[in-house]
């Protein structure tokens, strides 16, 4: 995905963009000595569809979103089909199940930490692309996620910013933090 100076409405539509691991879905503990590509890391996204689990109320959210207004985004890096510990049928398998969701659009990027990609978060790219597609008022808008690179395409975006707390990102400042994603219906009000 390219992107080629979008035209980002001065007013529009609002979003809830959200990341998939750590926010829809569980991460995986893969232990203190795990290593992706020689970055060592603890936490991941699921790389079969066995360790696939959302969370609980995912579906209850996103429906009182759309309900409210609110288009449904999801942004979500999965570099680990190009690192070679995802095979791509287990993330099919996974984003079959992620389409069943009532999310307005999908955007995923694949690329590796060092591809230069213009959408791989932290980068804006994904929120960029689609503000122009559905005439998004990025700074009406929101990103939810649970990761540094989340906050960062925020603020890169214009959007504010939610963090979905769990323990591995306390450090982390952003416009609003809930410790699940129910609670992002009462910071973001009708």
């Amino acid at each position: 995905m390219t992107i080629n100076s979008p035209k980002i409405p001065a007013t529009g539509k609002r979003a809830i963009f959200l990341d998939r691991d750590g926010v829809l879905n569980d991460v995986v503990d893969r232990g203190e000595d795990f290593f992706v590509q020689g970055k060592k890391v603890r936490w991941t996204a699921p790389f079969n569809y066995n360790e696939f689990r959302f969370k609980p109320g995912i579906v209850e959210v996103l429906e009182a979103l759309g309900e409210r207004g609110w288009l449904r985004i999801l942004v979500t890096n999965q570099p680990d089909i190009t690192y070679g510990t995802m095979p791509p049928e287990e993330h099919e398998k996974i984003m079959a199940e992620v389409k069943n969701l009532p999310l307005d659009d999908i955007y995923v990027c694949i690329h590796g930490r060092n591809d230069g990609c213009l959408c791989k978060k932290p980068l804006p790219g994904m929120l960029l692309t689609a503000a122009e597609k559905w005439g998004i008022h990025l700074p009406s808008s929101y990103m939810v996620g649970d990761t540094k690179s989340d906050l960062e395409a925020a603020r890169a975006a214009g959007t504010r910013s939610i963090i979905i707390s769990d323990g591995r990102n306390n450090d982390l400042a952003s416009d609003w933090r809930a410790e699940e994603l129910a609670a992002i219906l009462d910071i973001i009000g009708e």
